[in-house]
This record gives structure tokens, sequence and C-alpha cells, in this order.
């Protein structure tokens, strides 16, 4: 398993590295000149096109244009817009904020360009079942120019990174946020939840593309209304500090943070590389997946279905992302105190391997065993932020009714010293977010975020399953 792992890490590395994000940026900006700023039309026209007003039931397709949104909107409208906005804050600050609306303004032009040529080049020897992608774009128009074999080295290439998105971001992401969110508030183990997301999944994509469509096209506003219905709220009642936060995140963008309670600070780098990377997976501008949805649409105009597609970085990025990131900022859960004040600060020991804080016991019995804690520690230059201060995880565990934590080990040549004077709770993803609406009104996390979390799961994994079965 931890060889798997290592792989993993390594592909990812390689998929999502910067120059790849350099690449998406330098695209969106060509394709919105290209297309005239076509932003403007996926935002007048796209609605009309929804509503049917185009429609004819003869063209070729599975789907109509609303049910095709819908599709690829549960694919993308996932976990990433509650726990990768909240990874994006926490490593890169505010700051990634902005560069997150910058991916989804440049990623509507690039889901136009790229469901354009899926339409265009799609399959539809089935009328009622058409299939498209990068991959038959790849393979039919560089067979016109003489290049077939190059088309479909390319093709296939497309379809197997894809089936590692497939397992990775469109189904191993959701469900380990699903899990440790049901496991937080209820004690749920995550392998029962792994279970009856794959039971839940399974008897939707069994019905293909005609069922996909329908439950996404119930699903999706459902799930987004009753999301943002509650970040209203949330920002209502810290209405007076959201001009400040909007203040924030543009001057964070372009300057370096500063550490403060939970966060270790960071550059404008790290903001502009993390909001980048979770934008880019949270819209999937640019990674070739929603054209595969699209191209089941009914219609015989390519570009009608592109305009259509132009708008799911708005609705995905624009607003959704914006609403979970005003939540957490405006909550301040993002830098909030320690959760735990210790009265007498663990020991640090230097060994062989680097430095070793002693086994911290707890105070309070809301523990489980296998939480995770944090410590904040200045020490060397870390890497990632240009700053001195770092995270040391640890791990819960008990001896009778009392609870301790396990450090790891933490390596560097600077003997580090905790700041704050005591520990945090280890949130990440999805329930650092369930806890900014538990701050507000304790319990509105718990239920409000973890029926999010499985609608946006299971929407998600239901299209990435469908992604994966073409590819």
């Amino acid at each position: 398993m931890g060889e798997f792992s290592t792989f993993l890490a390594t592909l990812n590395g390689i998929l999502w590295h910067e120059y790849v994000l350099y690449a998406i940026v330098g695209t969106g900006i060509l394709f919105t000149i290209w297309s005239g700023f076509g932003q403007y039309r996926a935002l007048t026209h796209g609605p009309l096109v929804i509503r049917g007003v185009y429609d004819d039931p003869n063209d070729p397709g599975a789907i109509n244009h609303f049910q095709a949104l819908s599709a690829a909107l549960s694919a993308t409208v996932g976990l990433g817009n509650i726990g990768g906005v909240a990874l994006a804050i926490a490593l890169g600050g505010p700051g990634a904020v902005f560069w997150m609306w910058i991916i989804g303004f440049l990623g509507m032009s690039i889901k136009l360009t790229e469901v354009t040529l899926s339409m265009l080049y799609r399959n539809t020897d089935d009328p009622d079942n058409p299939h498209g992608g990068p991959m038959w774009v790849a393979a039919k128009a560089l067979e016109r120019k003489g290049l077939g074999g190059l088309g479909r080295t390319i093709g296939v290439i497309f379809c197997l990174t894809l089936l590692v998105s497939t397992a990775t971001g469109g189904n191993m992401f959701q469900a380990w946020n699903v899990g440790e969110l049901t496991e937080e508030y209820f004690s749920v183990p995550s392998w029962i939840t792994g279970i009856v997301l794959a039971v839940l999944v399974g008897a939707v994509i069994i019905g293909g593309i005609k069922r996909i469509g329908k439950v996404a096209g119930a699903l999706v506003p459902l799930m987004v209304g009753l999301y943002l219905i509650a970040g209203t709220y949330v920002l209502a009642v810290n209405i007076g500090d959201i001009p400040a936060i909007f203040v924030l995140i543009v001057k964070s963008a372009f300057m370096p943070t500063e550490a403060g309670g939970a966060f270790i600070g960071g550059t404008a780098a790290s903001a502009f590389l993390f909001g980048l990377k979770r934008a880019a997976f949270s819209n999937e501008a640019g990674q070739g997946s929603s054209p595969i949805a699209h191209s089941a649409a009914k219609t015989d105009e390519p570009v009608r279905e592109g305009v259509v597609a132009g708008l799911e970085p708005f609705i995905d990025t624009i607003v959704v992302c914006t609403f979970t990131a005003l939540i957490i900022l405006s909550t301040g859960i993002w830098n909030r105190a320690p959760d735990v004040t210790l009265d007498t600060l663990p020991a640090v020991t230097q060994t062989t391997n680097g430095w070793q804080f002693e086994t911290t016991p707890l105070p309070g019995y809301d523990w489980v065993d296998g939480d995770k804690t944090v410590l904040v520690v200045e020490a060397h230059d870390n890497e990632t932020t240009g700053l001195n201060r770092h995270r040391i995880e640890g791990t819960v565990g008990s001896k009778g009714s009392s609870f301790s934590t396990t450090w790891d080990m933490f390596s560097g040549p600077t003997e580090p010293a905790i700041v704050g004077g005591g520990l945090y709770r280890s949130y990440i993803g999805a329930t650092l977010t369930a806890k900014a609406f538990d701050s507000v009104r304790p319990g509105l996390g718990k239920w409000l975020v973890s029926i999010a979390a499985w609608l946006f799961a299971i929407s998600t994994m239901i299209s990435w399953s469908y992604y994966g079965e073409q590819g």
C-alpha cells in the first residue's frame, strides 16, 4: 500500500506540476482573446440555450442541454468546492482565492473551446448514444492532417490520465473527504462510508448517461441551492467583515501573508500556486473531462453546447468556491487560536532521525482514537511558505479513559519551538469548512456540510465513473 501511495504521489507531482498550471493560464488568456471574450457570450446566451429556446427533438444526442450541464457540474461541483477551497486557504492563505477567481474567469473560455471541439468531432453513429471528448478530437482532427498515428497515441495517453483522475480526484478524494467528515461527526468508520458510496453510485451509473443526466438534473440544483442558502446565512451574520475580507484577498494575492494562529503563513507565490491548483482541480478547465458529458447533448450546433459549458467555471469557482472561501475567512477558523491550551508544553529531544516531541496528555474526553492533532512550531525556513513556521502532525491514542497524542518526527537543523502555547485539532478539507459553519451556529456544519458533502461526493463520483467508462 505504501508503494502504491508513493506511485500516486509521484504521478500527481507530474500531472499537477506548476508548469502545467502555467500552460492552463496561458491557454485561457489565448482562448479569451481568440473568442472575443467568450465569457460574455456564455453569461448572456448560455441561459437561453439551457432553457431550451433552440432545442430540436430531431437533433442527435441522448440528453438535453440542462442535463448535460448538470452532469458536467455534478463532476466539478464536488468536494473540491468544500474541501479543496479549505486546503487552498490553509496552505496558501487568503490570496489563493484571488487566483481561483482568475482561473475561474479564464476557465470559462477554455471550457467553451474544448467542448465546442468535442462536439465537432464526436461520434454520432448511434444518435441516441454519442461518444466524444479530447480522445476523439485528437484522433479525428490529426487524422485529417495525415497524422492519424500521432492522434491515436495522444488519445490513448489522454485516456490513461483520465483513468488516473477517475480513480484519484474523481473518486478517492471524494470518498476520503466524506469518510473523514462522517467519522469526525458521527464516528462511522471510513470503510463503511466507502461501501455506501460505492452502492449508491453503482445504482446510478449502471443506467448509463440518460439516467446520469436525469439524476444530475435533479441533484445539482438541490445541492447547490442548499449550500448557497446556508452560506448566505453565515455571511449575513458576518456581513460587516466582508468588505475587509475582499481587501485581504486581493492584498494577499500579491504580498506575503503573515502567520497567525493555525495558519503558518504564506508567500504570494504559494497563494498563486495553491489557488491555481485548487481552482483547476475544482472546475476542471483544460482537463478535458467535462467535454465527455457535453458530447452526449442533443444538438447539431457545436458552439451552442460550448457556450453552455462556459457557464461551468462561473458557477463552480466564481460562485460556489467564493462562498466557501468567504465563510472560512469571515469566521476566522483558518487562523484560529489553539484549540487546546497546554499548561506544560511537551519537551523535545534530538535523535539521529530528527527532533521528537514527547507524547502529550490531552485534557477532556471528547477524543477518538486516530484523531489528528497539530503543533505549530518555529524552526528553519519553510520552503513552501518562505517563512519559519511548520506544522507537526500528531495521532491521538487512548489508554484506559485518558487520551494522549504521539507526534511525528520533525526533520531540520534547528530545534523547533512551539508557538501559541497549545495544539490544534487537525481540521483538513471539508472538516475545516464544517467547523466554520459550526462557529456561527453550533451543529450547522455538522448537518449541513455533512449532507452537502455526501451529495457533492455522490454527484462527482457518478459523473467521473462515466468519464472513466468512456476513457
